[in-house]
């Protein structure tokens, strides 16, 4: 979201002091903070460095050009770029300014909520999609939308009737722009010029063609319609809210701006009704709906239509059980393909199913009690295992076929270390080779060929390692490097110093970041900078990725992180024990882990620990000075979950079940059963604008320690959203939250 679209300011409470009680301890002076008093200016001007870089990368269809969109080092607004495989030249294809001519960007507000949902403070052209022939470029900017004409560089405004384009795309053909407008899905004729409105909703509840929230927040699933490859008919999602319990989120600043009002689905309560229909492009016959039993298998996770097949994927409310449904285009029945069960819960992989013909898909399981990719083919089926457990398969990048159109090898993201990704080519006879090699995170994305060789794709080579900064290198095949696709973000003004350790019996991945004029033997303060929470690994290896908490390590703090038992790429059980109960193993494993870690390092001094983190980290640190009081002896809480019956079903229900069925792990899990226990300095972060972990979180907890006589900080960001958009507000806070840390541990 845009930061001149929020009003933030910063509000504090001091709820009785926010001091701990009893007696003081004296510590041998602290060393001097080598603090760099220019970082917070420089991280909120930047984005946190992440301005500047490539995204959005599209590769063409002929793999001559890279298209991709990229700011200033200090301005969020992006343009379309494409860079020229063949002379490492890059050009400008559009810029926002051109397009608005010094117009104010306008967001609906579905594009605000997916740019929530992305965590996306880009301004100007946010995204584009390219046509199937690579001919033209559509671009929606403001609500409207723009064709590019890739050969002559001519723009077209297309027409604007009904309302705000959102999930605007061509069809295949390239003849059809889809997009939806106010509910429903319209079609506009490129050569005519024209648009015609393709579905009809019923009420103010019911919308078509679009993603329901937690579709877009947690299964990563952010469309709402899918073409047939042939341009003939869309799947399109039907949702009936009405039953979806409605909250809102206000701007105390402005008391005359109305609250925002949105359906969320608290955990325990109505989703969204979600339905999908097929209806024919040209329109000319009623919908035919797709059946299966909705009742036993509410949530729609993807949808895939190729030219092979379309296919389905539904999981029930537990999210124990999914099936991979056939879908007849012709009377919307539909043939169960594939049950995957999992008496814990099951994980999404949004790069599968994925077609190849002949009856032939790709499927990821942790079946064996780690991911694999999977080749299965037949109504049987005949199921060959593609990568081997020890690979540590994350996600299908790519399926490399040869001019006769056979699969010869995948290329997936792989490692058996949670702390890095790597790119692997595996080929369907022969050895895996590892494409990467510096240690880090790498990824990649893929064209659909080139003009030679149909087994050497071209494609860009993203990292983040060690020794290098983010990277975007265009590559064909495993060996030969095209180019590099220019970065134009600033360079930090220091390199973190972090020492990545594995500790315990457990073998916790964790790092240690060390003041940059740390003296051997002295005992330091320490911070840990934690998540703790399902679905993220905190310690990942890149040579950036530490840099705020170098800062933070540099006012005199040894700053440390942990990832326990819960966190994936280590194996079924060891993500899944966390089971109904999210805070127990989690507080188990970060003491744990600061105590296996002290043992290495000597000079953390375990009787002054702090803890700070933000969504789930935050609500982890409210729960450690809590109930371990012993161990942490302050902590920061940033948009912290407080009760998990205030989140939505996804996710929680995902990891702890129905309320209904879990009361006691519920309320195990939540902060207000210890609000009473608190006696360390607590401080509460909360954006009151915040609809991913809503401001009732906070308020309430606020309450309950009132209520228990409990001192602590209540810091409320006014009109902020689980992000903290505004640079002022973001200095400013970070510069305030560092003051609480050391007065809480002198």
């Amino acid at each position: 979201m845009r930061a001149s679209l929020v009003s933030l300011s910063l509000l504090s409470f001091a709820c009785g002091g926010g001091g701990a009680t009893g007696t003081t301890v004296e510590h041998p002076e602290a060393p001097a903070s080598v603090a760099d008093p220019a970082f917070l200016e420089q991280w909120a001007a930047t984005g946190g460095f992440r301005l500047g870089h490539p995204a959005s990368i599209t590769i063409t269809p002929d793999g001559r050009e890279v298209l991709f969109l990229r700011s200033e080092a200090r301005d969020p607004g992006r343009d379309l770029y494409a860079f020229d495989v063949q002379t490492g030249e890059e050009r400008v294809v559009l810029t926002a300014e051109q397009v608005l001519r010094g117009g104010e960007e306008e967001l609906s507000p579905e594009e605000r909520a997916l740019r929530e949902r992305l965590r996306m403070n880009a301004t100007g052209i946010t995204s584009y999609s390219l046509s199937k022939d690579g001919a033209k470029i559509l671009v929606p900017l403001s609500g409207k939308l723009f064709v590019v004409e890739r050969a002559s560089g001519d723009v077209r405004e297309l027409p604007s009737e009904g309302g705000y384009a959102n999930d605007a795309r061509f069809a295949p053909d390239g003849q059809t722009i889809s997009c939806v407008r106010g509910g429903d899905v319209h079609l506009i004729d490129l050569e005519t010029n024209t648009q015609r409105k393709l579905t009809e909703h019923e009420g103010d509840d019911v919308t078509w063609g679009l993603a329901e929230f937690v579709a877009q927040e947690e299964m990563s699933r952010y469309h709402g319609y899918w073409w047939a490859p042939d341009a003939s008919a869309l799947v399109v999602q039907h949702n009936d809210s009405s039953g979806v319990e409605m909250l809102y989120a206000s701007n105390p600043v402005d008391p005359a701006d109305a609250p925002h009002a949105a359906r969320y689905p608290r955990a325990g309560t109505d989703n969204v009704d979600v339905r999908l229909a097929l209806f024919a492009a040209e329109g000319e016959r009623e919908p035919v709906w797709i059946e299966w039993d909705r009742e036993a298998f509410p949530y729609v996770a993807s949808v895939r239509w190729t030219d092979d097949a379309l296919l389905v994927l539904v999981q029930d409310r537990r999210q124990q059980v999914g099936v991979v449904l056939a879908v007849d285009p012709g009377t919307g029945a539909t043939t169960p393909t594939h049950t995957e069960r999992d008496d814990a819960w099951l994980n999404l992989d949004q790069s599968v199913p994925r077609t190849l013909g002949d009856e032939t898909w790709l499927w990821s399981t942790e079946r064996s009690g780690q991911w694999q990719l999977e080749r299965r083919r037949g109504a049987t089926p005949e199921v060959v295992p593609l990568t081997d457990p020890n690979l540590g398969y994350r996600e299908l990048l790519h399926a490399e076929k040869n001019a006769d159109g056979e699969l010869v090898a995948v290329w997936v993201q792989a490692s058996n270390d949670p702390t890095e990704a790597h790119v692997w080519r595996v080929p369907i006879t022969g050895e895996p080779q590892q494409v990467s090699q510096e240690p880090g995170i790498h990824g990649g994305t893929f064209g659909g060929g080139d003009e030679g060789d149909a087994g050497a794709p071209i494609w860009v080579h993203e990292s983040h390692t060690l020794e290098h900064g983010p990277r975007f290198v265009v590559r064909r095949g495993t060996d030969e490097v095209l180019g590099t696709i220019r970065s134009v973000a600033e360079e930090p003004s220091f390199t973190p110093q972090v020492e990545h350790l594995v500790v315990g019996e457990r073998q916790y991945r964790a790092l240690v970041v060390r003041p940059r004029n740390f003296e051997e033997g002295r005992r330091y303060p320490v911070l840990l900078s934690v998540y703790a929470g399902p679905g993220y690994t905190k310690v990942r290896k890149g040579k950036y990725r530490q840099l705020r908490e170098q800062w933070q390590a540099d006012h005199g703090f040894l700053v440390v992180s942990v990832d326990g038992r819960g966190t994936p790429w280590r194996g079924r059980e060891w993500e899944r024990v966390v089971r109904n109960d999210l805070s127990a193993i989690a507080l188990e494993d970060q003491v744990a882990g600061l105590r296996a870690l002290a043992a290495e390092v000597p000079e953390m001094d375990l009787d002054r620990v702090g803890v700070y983190g933000w969504s789930f980290g935050g609500y982890f640190s409210a729960m450690a000075v809590m109930r371990e009081p012993d161990v942490f002896k302050v902590g920061v809480a940033g948009a912290p979950v407080c009760d998990w019956r205030d989140y939505d079903t996804h996710y929680t229900e995902r990891f702890m079940d129905l309320p209904r069925t879990n009361e006691a792990g519920y309320d195990a899990a939540s902060v207000l059963t210890y609000a009473s226990d608190l006696r360390r300095p607590l401080m509460i972060i909360h954006g009151t604008s915040d609809d991913n972990v809503y401001f009732v979180h906070a308020l309430k907890m606020h309450d309950a320690l009132m209520r228990a006589g409990a001192e602590h900080d209540f810091v409320v960001l006014a009109g902020s959203t689980h992000m903290v958009a505004d640079p002022a507000v973001a200095r400013a806070l970070q510069g305030r939250i560092m003051r609480f840390l050391q007065d809480g541990l002198d």
